[in-house]
Parts: C-alpha cells; structure tokens; sequence
C-alpha cells in the first residue's frame, strides 16, 4: 500500500468506499496514550462492524511526537487516517475537523486519553439499533480527578441547564456514538465558538444515555487547565443562553432603582435642614455602581466579540495534510 498526503476536501471527495463506522479522535500531545488507545479502539471497532471502519486521529498541533506516532500507525493500518492541522486550533475545533472528514453512517466521538473506554461501542451501537440517532455517555464515577473539578463540572452544568432551553444532559462530554443524520445538521453549523455537546443535544431526535465510571488518564497530564474550561464555559454560555444580557439588565434596573431612593433621601434631608453627610458610603457607591456598568459592557462585549469573529467568515480551522493508505496510485495535494 502506498501512503497518500492530501487535503481534507479531496480526502473525503475521491474516497469511493463509506465505511459503516467512523471513530473520530481528536489528539493533542497524547504521545504516550495513542498506541494502547489504538489497540483498543481498533479491537471495538472491528467487533461492532469487523472490518468495516474508519479511525480517524486529528493532530490539533501537537508539541510531542504525537504526528510521528499517529503517521505510523497509518502506515501500518489501511483503517486508520490521520488529519494534521497547520497549529492549535482547540479541542473542539479538532474535533469538528475529524467530523468534516469522517464517512461512517454511524460516528463515535471519543477522546484519545482513555477516560473513556472504547469498550462501550458495542452497548452504544445496540441503542442505534433499536432506534436511538445519539448515545451519549453518561459519567455515574470521575475517577483521576480533582473535588474541585468534579463539583465545578456539576454546578456549571446544572446553571447552564437552568439558563437555556436546550436540554444539555448534565455529567457529559463529548464521548458519543450519532447517526449521519445528526452529523450532517452538525456538520451545517458554521459557528466559530463550538461547545458540541450542545450543539449536539440542540439538533434533537432520539438521544438516549449510557451510564458507565470515567477512568483516570491512561497517561500523561491533562491539557484542560483552568483557564481553558472557564473559556469553555463561557463559550457554552454565550452560544446557547442570552441571560447573561437579560441579567446585566436586571441589575442596571436595580441599581437604577437603588439610585432613585437615594437621590429621594438626599433631597429629603437637604428640604428638612438635616446635613447629608458619608463620603466614603458616597465613594462606595459610586464603585459599585462603576463596577455594574464595567460587568454589564463586558458580557455585551462578549456577545459583541462573538458576533465580530462570525462576521469574518473565516475557516473554523487550516488543515496541514492528512494521511492515509489509498489503493489507487497515490496523489499528491498541497494543502
């Protein structure tokens, strides 16, 4: 067999031949977990449909030899491809690139780290078959895990729940098996802000959930710091729930009301004879009242920035190559 390097769009327009299952694994210096996560996801895959699947790795710009292991096992698998993008575009990205690529009639989503078992497929694929268009994997145990980003997790979920009208199933991620139909309304989403999950359980259809305990990390540390879930959160807040703006409204209309009483009570004091004095209550509340407003023009903000990038119609992501075993006589694309 020969090794194919070409872009993502003639990759997936000269593949003659749709495999009924495509696995989409996004990849970030998972080094360490690619060649035992690929033994077991090839020994699901091939159990669910025997031979006929796909495994797709996208490299979201890697820092290890995480491309030099994925392009390996390509040379060695004719069912694995191997999708390199041109830097780090983030974790959702990726994964919307691996979507874009896939073929499969059925599509499980499943990260590279083995918090997930791929030994799951089986279960998710009896659920399709009697009818269900997503299987979501429900976490009942967080094992590996910090108390603080366990309970984090909880409390975010359940107030986004409570700001949007889109049922988000709480204790998810993106670990899931969904139908081509699904992927397709997915794939037709051009938001550059992507919290899949949502964007998942906001197409509707049959989803249906499968409890299961969430393993520690096979290897290596996680690339999801701090930082990186709370601008998770605020895209999954931003891209679904407009309470944000509604509540900076609200509180514009109390501290508006606020203020009123106490003009009425300073005009008060002044007609009674009565010297209005608090120079530092004044100074306090003029601070909170300059906090509200700098809160209220940064949610706006948010929206607004939002509503800028999508303006830009700029591509969710720039693929480097992509890599895999083609029958035919190889072809060469620059990307």
């Amino acid at each position: 067999m020969d090794m194919v390097v070409q872009n993502i769009e003639n990759f997936s327009r000269r593949r003659s031949q749709r495999p009924f299952l495509s696995i989409v694994a996004p990849c970030y210096n998972e080094e360490a977990c690619l060649p035992e996560f690929y033994r077991r996801v090839t020994d699901a895959g091939r159990q669910a449909a025997s031979e006929d699947y796909e495994i797709i790795f996208v490299n979201d710009g890697s820092r290890d030899r995480t491309r030099e292991v994925m392009e390996t096992l390509v040379a060695s698998d004719p069912h694995v491809v191997a999708i390199n993008l041109s830097r780090n575009f983030g974790h959702q990205l990726a994964l919307t690139a691996g979507l874009q690529a896939c073929s499969g009639a059925r599509i499980l989503i499943i990260d590279a780290d083995l918090q997930d078992p791929p030994e799951l497929l089986g279960a998710m694929m009896r659920k399709i078959d009697e009818g269900a268009d997503v299987v979501y994997g429900r976490r009942s145990t967080r094992e590996g895990e910090t108390r603080f980003k366990v309970l984090s997790a909880k409390l975010f979920y359940r107030l986004l729940r409570t700001m949007i009208d889109v049922d988000i199933p709480a204790d998810t991620g993106d670990f899931r098996l969904i139908t081509r139909r699904v992927l397709d309304r997915l794939n037709s989403m051009p938001e550059h802000h992507r919290f899949i999950r949502g964007m998942v359980s906001w197409i509707g259809l049959k989803q249906v959930p499968l409890d299961y305990e969430r393993d520690p990390r096979f290897a290596g540390t996680t690339e999801y710091p701090l930082l990186k879930m709370l601008r998770f959160a605020v895209d999954a807040v931003t891209g679904f729930s407009v309470t944000p703006l509604r509540t900076a409204s609200f509180l514009g209309v109390a501290l508006g009301l606020g203020s009123l009483m106490m003009v009425i009570y300073t005009l008060g004091s002044w007609l009674t004879g009565s010297t209005v004095d608090g120079w530092t209550s004044l100074t306090t509340i003029v601070l909170i009242i300059g906090s509200a407003q700098l809160v209220t023009l940064g949610v706006i903000g948010e929206y607004l920035g939002r509503l800028y990038m999508e303006s830009k119609q700029r591509p969710l992501f720039i693929v480097d190559n992509v890599v895999s075993q083609q029958s035919s006589t190889p072809i060469r694309y620059d990307s």
